[in-house]
């Protein structure tokens, strides 16, 4: 049975979890799920119950509890990590353990890394890492080819155009994704979303 990974980026977090609950329900299980999260100042960190932090670098089960309410499957497994090039994230998922078990090894390492690994295009990997580290939400998937149509369509109701988001960071002078590149701090990734907001 042939497997499918397909990713989408999200500008807003709360999106991101509400297509991780249609993923689930719609019968994808939450093992084959991944969410990576830009969390510079503590953003979504800071939507998680109090009191259950995971210190970073912690393992991915070790969680950080419900996110939003109510959340179940992947979101309640959420952890701490720094990822180079990224920033501070918070993350679950098989991904996760592609993403910070390459940045151990591999030179290209890092999400970026994990992506192309998982089978993501360099293209759209490029701009995934870019969005997850300019604020935004990565969630991927792996399906057997004949659930793809379902996660796809369940994937793209509001996710980010990799095509015209690639155009946009284009012509703000931005060609490549640099894992050694400057991380976006709170107000960056507030600017940023401002900016687009126009």
């Amino acid at each position: 049975m042939a497997i499918r990974t397909i990713a989408r980026l999200y500008d807003s977090y709360d999106t991101a979890t509400e297509t991780v609950r249609e993923l689930e329900r719609a019968g994808i299980p939450h093992d084959e799920i991944s969410v990576v999260a830009n969390n510079a100042g503590n953003r979504v960190a800071s939507q998680t119950e109090q009191g259950n932090e995971a210190t970073p670098g912690a393992e991915i089960g070790a969680g950080l509890g419900a996110v939003g309410g109510g959340a179940v499957g992947v979101l309640t497994g959420l952890g701490l990590f720094a990822i180079p090039g990224v920033g501070p994230v918070v993350a679950a998922g098989w991904l996760v353990a592609l993403a910070v078990g390459a940045v151990g090894g591999a030179a290209a390492g890092g999400l970026l890394g994990g992506l192309i690994g998982a089978g993501i295009g360099n293209d759209h990997a490029e701009i995934y890492a870019e969005g997850v580290r300019r604020g935004g939400t990565l969630v991927t998937v792996r399906v057997p080819e004949e659930r793809a149509t379902i996660a796809e369509a369940i994937l793209d109701r509001h996710a980010v155009d990799p095509v015209a988001r690639r155009e946009e960071y284009a012509a703000a002078g931005w060609s490549a994704f640099d894992p050694n590149g400057p991380l976006f701090t709170d107000a960056d990734i507030e600017r940023e979303r401002r900016s687009a907001r126009g």
